[in-house]
């Protein structure tokens, strides 16, 4: 019984708080270190590192929030979210490079070593899935391109 509850407790403890590298849905590539926290009870993220040194210079000039003009190394792109059941919703996700904000949900996957992140517009039948890796805290693809 003792195990059975120490599993069912390591289960409940999972969260998306962490690093993640970012894996873009279109080319395959990482492209990004994500880093996700919670504040005041909602999760967040912003771009830690990017993985090409000239994204690390570039600047979020086609957003249209207060966003606009931020570099994209430390720009918060993902607000919000709550958890729902086993999953994460109710915030929003920014695509540095369009600009577009989309509504976002979240979804721990392999015990929380890889994260699923679907964009979507109006219902989440329209939109993009991403799927982010855990990176360990410290490690050398935490550290890129800062």
């Amino acid at each position: 019984m003792c195990l059975a509850a120490l599993c069912r407790l390591s289960a409940a403890e999972l969260s998306p708080a962490g690093c993640w590298k970012a894996i873009d849905d279109r080319t395959g590539e990482a492209r990004a270190i994500v880093r996700i926290y919670e504040e005041h009870g909602a999760l967040f993220g912003k771009i830690e590192a990017a993985l090409d040194p000239q994204e690390a210079k570039e600047r979020c000039d086609l957003c249209l929030d207060d966003r606009k003009g931020k570099p994209v190394i430390g720009l918060v792109v993902m607000r919000g979210l709550r958890k729902q059941g086993s999953d994460y919703g109710g915030g929003d996700i920014l695509d540095p490079d369009t600009g577009v904000i989309y509504r976002c949900k979240l979804r721990l996957l392999d015990q929380g070593q890889r994260l699923l992140v679907r964009g979507y517009l109006f219902a989440p039948l329209l939109g993009r899935t991403q799927i982010w890796t855990r990176q360990p805290e410290g490690s050398a693809a935490s550290r890129v391109s800062r």
